[in-house]
């Protein structure tokens, strides 16, 4: 048992997504609490994707490479993590390697220095391969995630495996962390699954990242940094609990009171929250709950939000009495596409089918593209095979014999001469998997300066007078930084009572001699 447990924070990115819909959160609100963030000693910060990078463009017509350079600046003592499902740019489908080479040569060029990498299939070939063009492109640290699920399937056994393939890859990746986003895990199965993976991958360090979906996941922390993990994923709240992952507040609390050593500042976190709540006050936004517990989840695995999407979707077409016929149908439809993850785009796969197959009464009926591509192979091998009556069904339709060609992949070369061949490589990456319209008005509000950053005691100069001040035996205090300086003089107890306020007014460069009873200068 490691005795010092890291935190990294997800607050603006799996926060944000889990909660707002990845939409609540600005650059703006970003750049507001960064200088906070900074100082609470994360290991390092969950900070954006390709999908967040497309909600920038899309809803907030904001540039996403300037959030991640001026989020960089301020954050100097905390790398920020870009997170990558697998070989996918934006796009539900694999993207051309030359856009996954472009990405991650231009998100670390801005200022991301951690890569995580997740392929929603497990099919370590493919996270290597990505692995590879991000230590390539100069990636501080390079981390794979592997997720977890529930199926005949996704065994200890099975993690294992890629576990070992990934121990045996450590010149492309330095940590591996177990990726629970639909919050399955249970202490029980950590206590079999943590043990065996922090075997296969030796002195690989290992990682927990579990939403609170069924509300285990903060038991199944304690009890996996009790065996092994060192480091533990978490949120600030509001944007923690529900759909999102353990509050930081509480995790601290209870990993201490174990015996653990947690060296994060809570302070700054107190300030970063309040910011947060009058941030959802002021545009109705959800506040993290904890969730009450529901057997039925761990059967169809289907994501919060696309609860909430599914049970709207049924309201208006007038069938809401058949929202447990469609669940009961994902559980189906999953087993018959060889048990994919309920993970994206794969539980937006499944869903889809299901609903489709309950609507028109009759099963695979007809089948989105994204199935289609699915069982023709385009999302790589799935964890178990598919269905032959399923195979048979969606490949014999028209649309799957249209769709049945071989695509040729792209140099970098040809999307320049497709898409414009004077755009700059931001720009290019941007427009071709946006349309264009929302590249130009995310591009043409280029922030001219920084934002205001969430006043508060806890600004390092105002925490060190803060912490002077408390200390009755000291009665005269001096600092100089540069320019700047700063000296209190304690008053009179019989003349003020104030004791030590700094006034404002500027001072000579050396200090002056003390002078009992004098007020305090700055």
């Amino acid at each position: 048992m490691t005795s010092r447990i890291q935190l990294i924070d997800v607050t603006l990115r799996d926060g944000n997504q889990s909660l707002w819909s990845a939409t609540g959160i600005d650059t703006e609100t970003v750049l507001a609490v960064a200088p906070l963030l900074d100082q609470v000693g994360f290991k390092a910060l969950d900070f954006t994707t390709s999908t967040h990078m497309a909600i920038s463009v899309r809803y907030h017509q904001e540039d996403p490479f300037e959030r991640i350079r001026l989020t960089s600046q301020l954050m100097p003592n905390t790398p920020l993590i870009f997170m990558t499902t697998g070989m996918r740019f934006i796009t539900w489908e694999p993207a051309p390697r030359a856009i996954i080479r472009l990405a991650m040569q231009l998100v670390i060029k801005h200022g991301i220095r951690r890569i995580q990498i997740v392929e929603p299939m497990n099919n370590m070939p493919a996270l290597l391969e990505a692995a590879k063009i991000a230590r390539e492109e100069g990636a501080e640290q390079v981390v794979a995630g592997l997720v977890y699920s529930i199926s005949p399937v996704h065994t200890d056994e099975f993690y294992v495996g890629c576990a070992a393939a990934l121990a045996g890859a450590t010149d492309l990746i330095d940590t591996v962390y177990i990726k629970d986003p639909s919050g399955l895990l249970t202490p029980e199965r950590v206590e079999t699954i943590v043990p065996a993976m922090r075997k296969a991958l030796g002195s690989m360090p290992l990682e927990i990242h579990s939403h609170c979906n069924a509300g285990m996941a903060p038991l199944c922390y304690l009890r996996a940094a009790e065996l092994g993990v060192e480091t533990v994923h978490t949120a600030i709240p509001p944007l923690a609990e529900g759909t999102s992952l353990p509050s930081i507040t509480r995790t601290v609390a209870n990993l201490r009171e174990l015996g653990f050593d947690v060296d994060i500042d809570l302070e700054p976190i107190e300030r970063i929250s309040q910011h947060l709540f009058e941030l959802a006050r002021r545009k109705g936004y959800r506040i993290g709950q904890p969730l009450e517990y529901d057997v039925a989840y761990y059967r169809h695995q289907v994501p919060g939000g696309m609860v909430t999407t599914l049970r709207r979707h049924l309201a208006e077409v007038g069938a809401e009495d058949r929202f447990d016929e469609v669940l009961e149908e994902i559980v189906r439809v999953r087993a018959e596409l060889g048990y994919p993850i309920m993970v994206t785009p794969f539980s937006q796969l499944v869903a889809t089918q299901a609903l489709l197959n309950v609507q028109a009464g009759e099963r695979y009926a007809s089948a989105p593209d994204e199935v289609i591509k699915y069982v023709l192979g385009r999302f790589g091998d799935p964890p178990a095979p598919i269905d032959p009556e399923v195979r048979d069904r969606v490949l014999s339709m028209p649309r799957a014999r249209e769709l049945d060609v071989p695509l040729e992949e792209p140099t970098l070369e040809d999307l320049r001469r497709q898409i414009g061949p004077r755009l700059s490589d931001e720009e290019l990456l941007l427009r071709w998997a946006l349309p264009g319209e929302q590249v130009d008005a995310a591009l043409s509000g280029k922030r001219t300066r920084p934002a205001q950053p969430v006043a508060g005691p806890y600004h390092p100069l105002k925490k060190l007078i803060a912490e002077v001040s408390k200390r009755t035996d000291i009665t005269y205090f001096y600092l100089q930084k540069g320019d700047t300086r700063v000296i209190l003089r304690r008053n009179k107890p019989a003349a003020t009572g104030k004791g030590i306020v700094p006034d404002g007014h500027a001072e000579p460069a050396s200090p002056p001699e003390r002078a009992a009873g004098e007020g305090v200068r700055v």
